[in-house]
């Protein structure tokens, strides 16, 4: 069974966007993953097509309104329907490899993509939407967040990416940051390739690449350093 998204939004020619392109695009041809594009303003009942309303209280902006995202999220998700009920929300739980993996090894996500000031919190709790953040910045809209979180998702799916095993080393999977990288020329502008990685001795490459990416932990990410070393203890 292939893994299967609905995004919900304002602006279905966001998509695929880069989904299309290179490993992503080449899964979606094959149809190792399906992607459908829901507009919202299809399931709003006036003739202006309205999907928001001034916030409830005051304030500046508007909130998009629980009744319609209701009926569009039932469009999509009807009962029985196995796949989860993704917000892409900045005051969501922040995506972690360990999340895009759990995805990636079930059927699929609906995804919904506010806009606005954000959507209104009933339909949050009615329809059991599960809050995502993929950081701690504000964009204009949920779909370039969707696209960050389909492209960490499908890329893990069997056979995308090729190697499967060229996933094993990278950021995030070990609890570190990834090691660094080199190839040819073996010298460039007067910086030479570690000696050690053209060493052919493969028990110290793997040290080397340890220590560094420890490192480089330690110098960017001290949080994933401490929470790494406690899991080996």
């Amino acid at each position: 069974m292939s893994f299967a998204a609905s995004v919900l939004t304002l602006y279905p020619e966001m998509f695929p966007g880069a989904l299309g392109l290179s490993l992503a695009g080449r899964a979606l041809q094959a149809g190792t993953w399906s992607l459908e594009t829901i507009q919202i303003r299809d399931f709003a009942t006036d003739r202006h097509r309205t999907v928001d309303d001034t916030p409830a209280g005051g304030g500046a902006g508007m909130v998009m309104r629980a009744d319609v995202l209701a009926r569009v999220i039932d469009h999509a998700s009807p009962p029985g329907d196995p796949r989860p009920r993704l917000l892409m929300s900045p005051r969501g739980k922040p995506l972690t490899q360990a999340r895009a993996r759990e995805l990636a090894a079930g059927p699929g996500a609906v995804i919904v993509c506010g806009r606005f000031e954000g959507i209104d919190q009933r339909v949050i709790e009615a329809r059991a939407l599960e809050e995502v953040s993929i950081g701690d910045f504000i964009l204009s809209g949920g779909e370039p967040a969707a696209l960050v979180l389909l492209d960490a998702v499908v890329r893990l799916l069997p056979g995308v990416m090729g190697n499967e095993l060229s996933g094993e080393e990278e950021s995030f999977e070990n609890g570190l940051l990834e090691h660094p990288h080199y190839t040819r020329p073996q010298e460039f502008e007067g910086r030479p390739i570690p000696e050690v990685l053209i060493s052919g001795n493969h028990a110290r490459i793997a040290a080397w690449r340890r220590a560094e990416s420890e490192r480089l932990t330690q110098e960017r990410r001290p949080d994933l350093l401490a929470a790494a070393q406690g899991l080996t203890k």
